[in-house]
């Protein structure tokens, strides 16, 4: 494919974004990739556009490539954006998909920005990696990379039918649903999954189960790890749900909601406290109703997996083509159990594990099985045990300060920021 980066950082060549797409193009050399410094040159390309289109126009795939600037894009990505409307770019039916680097404040509002205007300019949006500024200089932020773009190259094979069916691997899949005689469209939407196993995954329907109760918040889980209630359904999600290799969860919208059978099932499952025993596990959703509608379900769903740090394979609908929104999901959920797919947290998934974090540190007396959990998977990673990183900053602070100094230093201050990136990159 022809693979045309975006590169949306007002820091043109040195962007530490940018560092993240060069090592996906060494990495993936099949495919003829371009760059354009729409940030740096946004005054150029304002005076001549002609170019900048003809690239896109040639170009099987844009991807988006930007620092977070303030919940959004950087100003002069934005006014790129602005005149590829404006000039009538024609990207109708190409591929899209976006990368951004961040501290993860707000990172979620950015990358819906560029999923938003890639459905104004007709383009096939794909996925999206939200990388922490330091993530490429560690193992796991490379091969995430790696990840991301292998994902990509899937889901277009899958588009065009290059995807083999049925899939092995999906036996070992758990479907939760709340399914009674009524929801004909929900048993469609379970039975079509079933039609891409090679065997029948399991499948546990929640409206059948007698639950003696909700949850009382009695905290007798928080220190003893088990609930209060002898129903079974602590041995029911720790043995027959949590045990699979990834889980699906169907159910009918109700009232704006998964239905109170579901809030039940997800309040009970407190006797697991706030610890996140799922976490690397895929899950994907067979949903039907007007989904399209419930933007807090599907907010929910979303926030579901960044907190619990499961990788969303997809969310199928019967909203409108259901017979093929089943199906990417299969096929998606199938590749993600095949790779051990997993991203790093947005917004969500950063933020809320702090907010727990920091709520068990402090309540570490009562909620014991909850700090066992968290000091033993080091989810107890406060700032203040990165000493090293912090005199660094002291001392580039004091460099900054010196107007003599910093006058000197010309782009060496961006040539330093870069140089990590860079023995990555030589390696």
């Amino acid at each position: 494919m022809k693979i045309l980066v975006l590169n949306g950082s007002p820091k043109g060549k040195y962007s530490i974004t940018l560092q993240t797409s060069l090592f996906i193009m060494r990495h993936f050399r099949e495919h003829a990739f371009s760059v354009i410094h729409v940030g740096a040159q946004i005054k150029s390309l304002e005076k001549d556009f002609s170019k900048a289109k003809k690239m896109m126009e040639e170009a099987d795939m844009i991807l988006f490539s930007y620092p977070v600037y303030t919940f959004l894009v950087p100003a002069q990505l934005h006014r790129f954006i602005e005149l590829m409307k404006e000039m009538q770019v024609d990207v109708k039916g190409k591929y899209a998909a976006q990368i951004s680097t961040s501290k993860h404040f707000y990172d979620v509002t950015a990358h819906q920005f560029i999923i938003d205007n890639c459905k104004d300019l007709g383009l096939e949006y794909l996925e999206g990696l939200s990388a922490d500024m330091d993530d490429l200089k560690n193992k796991k932020g490379q091969a995430d990379a790696l990840h991301f773009f292998q994902r990509i190259l899937f889901d277009i094979a899958a588009e065009r039918g290059q995807v083999l069916k049925p899939f092995t691997n999906l036996k070992d899949v758990v479907i939760v649903a709340d399914l009674d005689a009524d929801d004909e469209n929900l048993k469609h939407m379970i039975d079509r999954f079933m039609e891409n196993c090679t065997e029948k995954p399991k499948l546990v329907n929640i409206h059948d189960f007698q639950f003696k109760g909700g949850c009382i918040s009695c905290f007798n889980c928080a220190s003893t790890g088990t609930c209060i209630y002898k129903d079974g359904f602590q041995d029911l999600l720790r043995n027959e749900i949590q045990s699979g290799k990834a889980i699906v969860l169907a159910f009918t919208i109700k009232d704006h909601s998964m239905g109170y059978q579901f809030k039940l099932y997800d309040d009970r499952q407190f006797c697991n406290g706030h610890r996140t025993v799922t976490m690397g596990m895929p899950f994907g959703y067979l949903v039907s109703g007007r989904l399209s509608a419930e933007q807090n379900i599907q907010l929910l769903m979303q926030a579901r997996a960044e907190v619990g740090g499961n990788y969303l394979a997809g969310i199928a609908s019967d909203e409108y083509d259901l017979a093929s929104s089943v199906d990417q999901m299969a096929a998606s959920l199938s590749w993600a159990i095949e790779n051990h797919y997993t991203k790093p947290a947005n917004f969500y998934g950063v933020g809320g594990m702090k907010i727990f974090r920091d709520l068990i540190y402090e309540m570490q007396g009562l909620m014991r099985a909850d700090y066992k959990f968290y000091k033993s998977h080091g989810q107890l990673d406060f700032p203040q045990k990165h000493k090293g990183r912090i005199a660094a900053m002291y001392l580039v602070g004091s460099l900054m300060k010196n107007k003599k100094l910093k006058s000197k230093m010309g782009n060496k201050m961006n040539e330093g920021m870069i140089a990590p990136y860079k023995k990555v990159l030589k390696k």
